[in-house]
């Protein structure tokens, strides 16, 4: 037999193919052995621009825009050596703010908070959550998205965005200007520009000609100076790459790195894909964990199947996502609704049925079965259950494609 195991919540999960099975085991490719990257390092030579003690000084005003608690950012561990640089060039911790970019997700507890920065700095640092409602309006972009964004964000005299870059399924990637222009903005401004997924342009891997990566990038240049520090992580959540400066460089220069790991090239398409979303925060509920399942159809023959694992200890994660997605009648009538008019929270539930009308999706999980079936899916308790389901179904004859972290990986076929 082969076996095989994938992260699910906090732990993981496995299966076995029979030994004579077609699988092929896509991974993102681990960098070659060298020494630990420094945080440190980064901010002292940062990507076209100069270094932050440069760039600020005593009596200026700096916001820190971090991800929220769906996201792995390693925000505890970016912030000693960035607060060290700040502090160097005068910059008191009085004169700081942390904002967790929530955009449309909810906000944070304290203790949520506290985990997120670390005690120490919790105990430093102003930390909260952006607000939607407070809001300065700035202008409007090419593309009419009116950008309103969260009003300390704009008062700042600097704002620093810290980020995981990664896939991202419409941004092309994560990181960079989306920070702001997504995670501190108005749902206004958020609905706006979230409206050009529906474009085939916005794909993953993509930032050139992407409309709507486009447009963030242009949304964040409506507000005075902002510097970036981002990092790309292993599966393990290691950082293996980091870079500091300017805004859109430094993205870029992370964005490299991602396209090595993560892009792969497959001889021809598979009859099933197994993806795990790659366990918690990933898979912390449906919202999040389905990024892992568009990914994943890059790797799968029309009409094929993917089996989706993810634990969702919260639920489905978003109410109008769910008010969308449970009971629908079908795949047609959650994108007819989303043709008459474009609504965060029914995108994601549109996304979904896209693929549903395209594969077959299995979940496994641990939502309500009665949750997972009213959503669309047909559910599983145990991977090894539905792995049984796909074979009896498929046949042993079957190609299959193993993705323990869907979300880190973008397989096409040639």
């Amino acid at each position: 037999m082969k076996t095989f195991h994938l992260p699910y919540g906090k732990g993981k999960v496995k299966f076995s193919l029979p030994a004579a099975s077609e699988a092929t085991l896509i991974e993102p490719v681990s960098p070659p052995a060298s020494k630990p990257v420094s945080l440190v390092e980064a901010l002292e030579s940062p990507v076209g621009s100069p270094r932050l003690a440069e760039l600020t000084g005593a009596g200026q005003r700096i916001v820190i825009v971090t991800s929220d608690i769906t996201r792995p950012c390693p925000t505890a561990d970016l912030l000693p050596p960035l607060i060290a640089e700040l502090s160097l060039a005068g910059v008191r911790d009085s004169d700081m703010k942390v904002v967790f970019g929530r955009g449309f997700h909810p906000g944070h507890s304290p203790e949520q908070r506290e985990h997120m920065v670390g005690p120490g700095m919790f105990r430093r640092l102003s930390c909260v959550d952006s607000d939607g409602l407070d809001i300065v309006f700035l202008g409007t972009t090419s593309r009419g998205t009116p950008v309103e964004v969260f009003t300390p964000v704009v008062e700042a005299d600097l704002r620093i965005c810290l980020g995981l870059v990664e896939l991202h399924y419409f941004a092309g990637y994560s990181g960079g200007a989306k920070a702001i222009s997504a995670g501190t903005a108005s749902s206004r401004t958020i609905t706006a520009n979230h409206s050009m997924m529906t474009l085939s342009a916005a794909t993953a891997g993509a930032i050139k000609g992407n409309p709507l990566r486009e447009d963030l990038e242009e949304s964040t240049s409506f507000l005075g100076p902002t510097y970036n520090f981002n990092v790309v992580l292993d599966t393990e959540r290691r950082v293996i790459a980091a870079f500091a400066g300017d805004l859109t460089a430094s993205h870029r220069s992370a964005c490299d790195i991602v396209d090595r790991r993560s892009k792969f090239s497959l001889e021809k398409p598979a009859d099933i894909a197994i993806v795990s979303a790659g366990g918690f925060p990933r898979d912390i509920n449906l919202y999040q964990a389905h990024k892992a399942l568009e990914n994943a159809a890059g790797a799968v023959r029309e009409g094929g199947k993917i089996i989706l694992v993810a634990e969702c200890p919260e639920g489905l994660g978003n109410p109008i996502f769910s008010e969308w997605l449970v009971g629908a009648s079908s795949p047609d009538s959650i994108l007819d609704r989303i043709a008459k008019g474009f609504v965060l929270g029914g995108h994601k539930a549109a996304a979904i049925a896209r693929l549903r009308k395209r594969f077959r999706i299995a979940l496994v999980t641990a939502l309500n079965p009665d949750l997972s079936k009213q959503s669309g899916f047909e559910h599983f308790g145990t991977l090894q259950e539905a792995v049984e389901t796909a074979i009896a179904e498929e046949g042993s004859g079957a190609h299959w494609v193993v993705m323990p972290h869907g979300a880190s990986v973008l397989p096409t076929v040639k």
